[in-house]
């Protein structure tokens, strides 16, 4: 029998988590805009997504102690807050890397109609989704360029270079950094003037990362004047509500779904299930789908063309831009790509 006195709130769109809990705790499955403070009064534990804003303003009266998101980012959580009022918060670092890169690369094989081995690719952000695409790239045999500030400060050495040094020499400039505003590297509109402005090769430009780390209107400008070459965006300011410009200037248009693979949501899924028969001692629950191997380290560009068409995808949206919430919560999740090699 379940335990009526734990009480679990969960984005119904999270999946494979449903009925799994329902043994151990009374769970909620409401969705993202009907999670509320009313709504999480009696809470001890809420399982959301990017779209639950979790901050005082949810939190505050609850008895909520535990945040457990099912997605890289936590720029949807006010972190200080919930560390202040003793609310543990859970996410999923590096779960959907293996997409991302994969919808990175599918996307550069539908628009550039050179060999990719002939560019260079300057990527801005070396965690866990940029180490992948560093790897693809270099065994797609591609120029490499990495800047990532907080990482050359740390570890020291020579490889890094700037954005600038990007902005001048790369074809290709693919960003996979967190949301922040403050600190010594603010990454909110880090696409935006100064940098468009000082880009030389009118790169194709990839924002797979947060919406706002890209300047919409420096964008559009930059686009129209023939600064940056084909747009690739998967994560738009103001989502769901995207400007209308930016989505028929870019090439490459989806509805925020580079990471939606099926196995990104798995273990996604098993981290924030895991938390909670962690923090609440329950019998740990195991997701009922194949366990997903480690990404691969190199991959073969015929297999990464033919694993997922970005077009189908940019078509949809752009054909109804008001479906953008409805396509991202009823996607068809693709598989990943395979370990691969180039032919002899």
């Amino acid at each position: 029998m379940p335990n009526p006195n734990l009480k679990i709130v969960v984005e119904e769109n999270i999946p494979f988590l449903r009925g799994l809990l329902d043994r151990y705790a009374s769970v909620k499955y409401l969705p993202s805009g009907a999670i509320d403070a009313k709504a999480l009064a009696d809470a001890d534990a809420i399982i959301v997504r990017t779209r639950t804003r979790c901050d005082a303003a949810l939190l505050a009266g609850s008895r909520c102690k535990l945040v457990a998101t099912a997605t890289i980012g936590t720029d949807h959580i006010d972190l200080p807050w919930c560390a202040q009022h003793n609310i543990t918060v859970v996410n999923a670092p590096g779960c959907n890397a293996p997409a991302v890169a994969q919808y990175v690369f599918a996307s550069l094989l539908a628009v550039v109609n050179r060999p990719l081995a002939d560019l260079t690719i300057g990527i801005v952000g070396i965690g866990h989704v940029g180490s992948i695409v560093e790897n693809w790239a270099r065994s797609l045999g591609m120029r490499v360029m990495l800047c990532d500030p907080p990482r050359q400060l740390a570890e020291g050495g020579d490889h890094w270079h700037t954005l600038d040094e990007i902005a001048s020499r790369a074809d290709i400039v693919t960003f996979h950094v967190p949301l922040t505003v403050d600190g010594d590297h603010p990454t909110h509109h880090l696409i935006g003037s100064g940098f468009l402005d000082s880009l030389r090769r009118a790169p194709v430009i990839i924002n797979s990362s947060r919406g706002a780390v890209a300047d919409t209107a420096a964008l559009l400008r930059a686009a129209k004047t023939g600064k940056t070459g084909p747009l690739i965006i998967d994560c738009w300011e103001g989502e769901p509500d995207i400007d209308r410009g930016l989505l028929e200037a870019a090439t490459i248009a989806t509805p925020h779904i580079a990471g939606y693979s099926r196995q990104g949501k798995v273990r996604a899924s098993q981290v924030v299930l895991d938390a909670v028969t962690t923090m609440f001692m329950l019998p740990r629950i195991t997701i009922d789908q194949p366990l997903p191997p480690a990404p691969a380290r190199s991959v073969c560009a015929w297999d990464v063309a033919q694993s997922y068409d970005p077009m189908a995808d940019t078509s949809t949206l752009k054909s109804d831009p008001d479906a953008f919430e409805g396509l991202r919560n009823h996607y068809a999740f693709r598989d990943e790509v395979a370990e691969g090699r180039q032919p002899d």
